[in-house]
């Protein structure tokens, strides 16, 4: 039975806003104004969610960028963005997917976030499409499917790599190297060289590298989300930069 679409995808922010004393962190803007443009450019309606609710903290945000100062200037995202939803008041049948944005706040409070764990599994378990760009597979780390396997074993994917932690001088700083964690608990991790835009499909998890990758992602997120026919397409497709 094909699951009923809603044309609403939720992205999820992380609530953290403190890196280890350094400097504030949060959800990195370009990971969500990107893939927001690529939504609502194809009819989609956008919802906003985090871990703890209200105003997530923002990181890297760059208003020389056209689709950035967009995002920041839309009066209705803003709202979403001042009053987001926990997760645990999210009603997943609402959304055809769940794409996490990253940022490095994400390696904090994402993992551990039961609640968000749910989000997850519920959509991927009914058929809808989860993704994640850059450190937003951080998500990923604690979810456990309905049959006791990891999301990701088995699974390809793309997230911030060990190598870039190093060279973004972080790799001491973050509480875990993603890209190990996920190859730990089974996924099978695959790179670009550091920074150039990767973006990986497996079924219906999608992911992405860096924040290179964001559009790229939520390109393959509408590939995943079209008809069969559609998105098998998409291995011969250029992917978007």
């Amino acid at each position: 039975m094909t699951r009923a679409r809603t044309k609403k995808i939720l992205i999820g922010l992380t609530s953290h806003g403190d890196l280890a004393g350094l400097r504030p962190t949060g959800y990195y803007l370009s990971e969500v104004a990107h893939p927001w443009r690529v939504f609502i450019d194809a009819g989609y309606t956008v919802d906003l969610v985090s871990t703890e609710g209200g105003q997530p903290p923002v990181d890297g945000a760059d208003l020389s960028d056209p689709i950035q100062r967009a995002f920041t200037d839309d009066v209705e995202m803003q709202r979403k963005a001042r009053e987001t939803p926990r997760f645990a008041n999210v009603d997943v049948a609402a959304y055809d997917a769940v794409l996490f944005a990253g940022g490095h706040g994400t390696m904090w409070d994402f993992p551990d976030d039961p609640d968000l764990a749910r989000v997850v599994r519920d959509v991927y378990e009914d058929g809808g499409v989860i993704a994640a760009v850059c450190h937003g597979p951080a998500a990923f780390v604690g979810v456990t499917l309905s049959d006791g396997r990891s999301l990701v074993e088995e699974k390809q994917v793309a997230a911030f790599t060990d190598a870039e932690e190093s060279a973004v001088g972080l790799a001491e700083v973050v509480p875990f190297l993603l890209q190990t964690r996920l190859e730990e608990i089974g996924a099978k991790h695959t790179g670009a060289p550091n920074f150039e835009s990767h973006v990986v499909i497996d079924q219906r998890l999608v992911t992405g590298q860096n924040p290179a990758s964001a559009t790229g992602v939520a390109h393959a997120v509408l590939a995943a989300l079209a008809p069969k026919s559609i998105a098998d397409l998409w291995p011969t497709l250029e992917r978007p930069c």
